[in-house]
Parts: structure tokens; sequence; C-alpha cells
């Protein structure tokens, strides 16, 4: 645990104006917050976006698709700043341009984990750092589940991106519940331990986000004709274009596979993923690991 410069923060009771609506009828509310930035602006929709400190490719892949689109349409994105979902969440948020908010279950001078230091820093530029903890408070397991109520409080909507069965995004979710909150999943292979709890919440009941569009519409947003624009761009793609993108998948899938699918040289496959990517219909998820974007 690293400390960051203290400065400008500052703490919200909760009977203060500007302490949060969202937070104020949840089950055990705080009490007041301490933040450096911003709140959230309470007249935009809000998504958190969780999932596993350990995630897959694919898991990661899925955190910066869907939190790019959200964010593209004006959804604030929440999330704890974790390791994995959050932080990729929380990054790519911050590198388009556009708000997102740490809940933290530390003091919000205290950078944890050490690799999201660089998020840590730039977060208070269009964001902020929200903790119940003073300052210097250093992160200890059993204050999470409490960031976690808040972390859910400020969302309209849940979004778990990847999780086990047993996690602590377990927590966030029963919090959602608890307060009324549409809980959204993204559904993986049934064989993945990293799928299995966002299946099971699919199973249970959750709502399947297949794609962005899932999500907005829950906030009440219309999507921008984006599967309209897809579908018209899929019947105007090349021959070898709709080859390489009929075996693409919501799974990375690196150049060695395509290779052996489509029988096209490594050369020729890098050619054909940039005009994909450039017309929005794939995505590179890691170092010549590649996806399908709509």
């Amino acid at each position: 645990m690293v400390n960051i410069d203290i400065e400008e923060i500052r703490f919200v009771p909760a009977f203060y104006d500007e302490f949060p609506e969202r937070l104020r009828n949840i089950p055990n509310p705080p009490k007041g917050l301490y933040i450096k930035g911003r709140f959230p602006d309470e007249s935009r929709p809000s998504v958190a976006i969780v999932g596993s400190r350990d995630c897959s490719q694919y898991g990661a892949g899925m955190a910066k698709y869907y939190a790019e689109v959200l964010s593209k349409a004006g959804v604030q994105i929440i999330s704890g700043l974790a390791r994995g979902v959050d932080g990729i969440a929380q990054k790519t948020a911050l590198d388009a341009g556009h708000p997102t908010f740490g809940v933290l279950g530390c003091g919000v001078d205290v950078v944890y984990p050490k690799s999201n230091r660089e998020i840590f820093e730039r977060i208070t530029e269009k964001g902020a750092l929200i903790s119940e903890f003073p300052p210097g408070t250093p992160a200890i397991a059993r204050q999470f589940p409490s960031r976690n109520r808040i972390i859910a409080g400020l969302a309209d909507v849940l979004l778990v991106v990847e999780a086990k069965v047993k996690s602590g995004t377990g927590i966030t979710v029963r919090n959602a519940l608890e307060q009324g909150k549409d809980v959204y999943a993204i559904p993986g292979r049934v064989t993945d331990p990293l799928s299995a709890g966002c299946n099971k919440l699919i199973a249970d009941g959750a709502g399947a986000a297949l794609t962005p569009d899932d999500v907005l519409l829950a906030l009440g947003i219309e999507p921008s004709g984006s599967r309209k624009n897809a579908a018209a761009q899929i019947s105007k793609l090349a021959r070898r274009e709709k080859m390489l993108y009929s075996v693409l998948d919501l799974y990375p899938r690196t150049l060695d596979e395509l290779s052996n699918m489509t029988g096209l040289t490594a050369a020729e496959l890098l050619g054909i993923l940039l005009q994909l990517e450039l017309k929005g219909l794939a995505a590179e998820t890691g170092k010549n690991n590649y996806i399908r974007k709509s």
C-alpha cells in the first residue's frame, strides 16, 4: 500500500446536499463519505462493473468492450478499482475521456493495489476516489464487504463481467438486490470456473448481458443504431473479411487459431483484422488475441 497526496480530500456528511441521493435510502447508508474529486452526476445513469481480480483474457476483453460502449453512451462507470475487471473497466473509461468513480475499502489516499496507481492518479480528472474510511486507513479484508454496498448503491444497474460462484462479487450482487437494483451478467463457457458465477446468476434470474445494448436498454437508453449499423457493415464486408469475421468469437482467439481456421497467413490476418477493427467489428484484447465486437 502506497500513500498519495491527501490534498483536496473532503468529508461530506450524509446530511449535506452534496451527498449522493442514490445512497440515502439504501440499507445501512454511510453516515458520510471521504472524497477526492466529485460525486457522480445524479442526472446521469450509472453502471457498476465488477468481476474477478484474476480475470481471463475473455473477462478482460469484455470489461474493456462493455465499459467503452457504455461510457460513450453517457453512462458513468462505478467500480472498486480492484485488480482485474474493476481496474480494466475504469481505465477504459478514463482512456476514452469519460468519468468513472472508484469506491475503496481503504482511505482515498492509499493506493491499493499498487498495480492500479496510474488509475488512482488520473481518476479525479473527471471522477473521484470515494470511501467511508478516513485517510490513512489501510486495505483490510473485512472492510471490503461494506465498501461493496456503496458500489451497488451508486449504480442504477450492476454488471458482473466474470466471477466464480463464491467470490467477493457475490456480496456486491446481494447488496444490489437488497437495494432493488437490476443485476446483469455476461455469460461464459459452462466449463469455465471464472464464468460459473455469471452463468449461475443468469440461471437464478439475472439479466443476460449478451451485448452492451442489453444494459443500455435496462437504463432506458435506446442504443444508437449499433446493431443495425453493424449488420449493414457486415453485409458489405469483402469475402475474406466475412470469412474471418465468421470465425471470431467473444472468446479471444490467437493468430495461430485463426490461421488454422481460415487458411490465411499471419500477415494476411493482420491486414484483415485491422480493417475489421477500424469498422468496429473486432478488437485486440491482448498481444495477438482477437474477439468479435458485434
